[in-house]
């Protein structure tokens, strides 16, 4: 089997043609664009039998990520398997937002305490520690699997977080932190799309009848466990930006505001505490 034969045969199993490339390029170990100056190289046979289990695996919906085993975020590589979300480009917006307030509002405190509720992978603490170097980063997760696929991650990219089974703030009772990030499980039970979404952990992704249980629980709990004048950031679902900013101001949060992602979709939302 050739390059360009086993891309027709992707083509025919309907995978789109960049995975299938990225596919390709992962099961020969080459850079994707050499295959697309070399598309009569020829297969072994342990390449052609590894890309045709993976075709399978990605015809049937499986996220690419838990397939090659890793994913890029916020200029990471970070491993993935089906323990954790797959890192998403709108959380990044996430990301952005917390060290520009570490850069500006936040900025005198020289050590900075961040809690990241719900790591999963851990993308969101280890960006935020790759990019603020001073600060100390803790990272909470119910899922020991998750909280494994997170140890990993840190101690592979050196980066030094904090990690630790909580649910929400419920393993935090003494702890106040400066900044506080989450993307909790927001999607609707019952929402049509969780049907696509099937290969990954449904317990971080959906939460109750309107997807808030979960931002309501840590709004609610949050100004218990930040300092004055400490900031809260949540991502959340594209038709949720007014029910959270509700939430942030019902419970006394300041400043209360969101951030659009790369789609012009208002993604995150966030306030402070009074300081």
């Amino acid at each position: 089997m050739t390059v360009a034969q086993a891309l027709a045969e992707a083509r025919r199993r309907g995978v789109e043609r960049l995975d299938a490339q990225l596919l390709l390029a992962h099961a020969m170990q080459r850079p994707r664009a050499w295959l697309i100056a070399n598309d009569e190289a020829a297969l072994t046979e342990r390449q052609a039998t590894d890309f045709a289990a993976w075709l399978r695996r990605r015809a049937d919906g499986e996220p690419l990520a838990y397939i090659v085993g890793e994913k890029e975020f916020h200029g990471l590589t970070l491993s993935v398997n089906d323990k954790v979300l797959v890192p998403r480009p709108d959380t990044e917006t996430l990301v952005d937002w917390a060290l520009e307030l570490l850069a500006g509002e936040l900025r005198d405190r020289a050590a900075p305490r961040i809690v990241d509720l719900g790591t999963g992978s851990g993308a969101i603490a280890l960006a935020l520690k790759q990019e603020c170097a001073r600060a100390h980063v803790d990272a909470v997760d119910i899922s020991d699997d998750a909280l494994g696929v997170a140890r990993g991650n840190a101690e592979r990219l050196g980066l030094d977080v904090h990690l630790l089974t909580s649910h929400w703030w419920s393993g935090l009772p003494h702890e106040r932190f400066d900044l506080a990030v989450s993307n909790p499980p927001y999607v609707c039970a019952g929402d049509p799309h969780l049907a696509a979404l099937r290969h990954e952990p449904t317990l971080a992704l959906s939460a109750g009848p309107d997807g808030l249980d979960a931002l309501r629980v840590i709004v609610a709990e949050a100004p218990a466990h930040l300092t004055p004048g400490g900031w809260l950031l949540l991502e959340h679902g594209h038709d949720q930006a007014e029910s959270v900013a509700a939430l942030l101001a019902a419970t006394g949060f300041e400043q209360v505001q969101s951030r659009h992602d790369l789609a012009g979709i208002a993604r995150c939302s966030g306030g402070c505490v009074a300081a």
